[in-house]
């Protein structure tokens, strides 16, 4: 369904600086995934902390997201 954000409560248009950012962050997250993957197939090496930075990443590029999307449900 085209334009599906409209429907979606909180929801905004973004310009093309933003999508292309959204996307540098979405690419990036891939790249990381990659990495995680390699250490997470390696043995000799404390898989807990890739876990942490696994999680860390993933709540970075997040955080990434929220400051580029700047939604509006859910602030404080």
């Amino acid at each position: 369904m085209e334009n599906q954000h409209r429907k979606i409560e909180g929801y905004r248009e973004l310009n093309e600086e933003e999508i292309a950012l959204m996307n540098m962050i979405k690419s990036t997250g891939k790249a990381m995934q990659v990495i995680i993957s390699q250490l997470q197939g390696t043995q000799d090496i404390d898989q807990r902390w890739v876990s942490i930075g696994q999680t860390e990443l993933q709540k970075g590029l997040m955080a990434l997201t929220r400051a580029v999307a700047r939604p509006t449900t859910f602030q404080f």
